[in-house]
């Protein structure tokens, strides 16, 4: 996604007087202005990077919803649709079933060898921001155990 599609959603929020939308999208240009300065790339923001950070606040949001105490109807929803926005924002995850032939053609051999880390480092390399890392965690731990 480009920076400039964040500015315009943001424009668009505001038209509709959509606060919750408006506040999430916010969050998510603070965020990318922030990776882009300490990235040293202020003025050329690319769409990797604004793509790393909405997976990044998507994780946070992720963690608020978990731990959030189910006594907190109130604060619940409210990271819940926070959730929801920028989900909406994120770049499409590859499913598991997508992941098993990837992993097992690219990287077959390698597994065999059985060092988990030197395989989970090339897998990661390879499939960072396509893919969950918990789920490649996941595929590769049944890959190398024979399933």
């Amino acid at each position: 996604m480009e920076f400039t599609d964040l500015q315009n959603a943001l424009k668009d929020a505001m038209k509709a007087r959509d606060t919750d939308r408006k506040e999430a999208v916010q969050t998510l240009i603070a965020a990318v202005k922030k990776a882009a300065i300490d990235a040293g790339t202020r003025d050329n923001i690319t769409s990797e990077l604004v793509d790393g950070v909405i997976l990044k606040e998507l994780k946070v949001a992720k963690e608020q919803v978990d731990t959030c105490p189910a006594e907190y109807a109130e604060q619940l929803d409210e990271y819940r649709r926070k959730y929801d926005i920028i989900k909406s924002f994120a770049p499409a995850q590859m499913s598991e079933e997508e992941l098993y032939p990837i992993i097992k053609e690219k990287f077959g051999e390698l597994i065999a060898s059985g060092n988990k880390g030197a395989y989970m480092k090339a897998v990661m390399a390879e499939l960072k921001g396509k893919a969950d890392g918990k789920l490649i965690n996941k595929v590769i731990s049944d890959i190398a155990a024979g399933k």
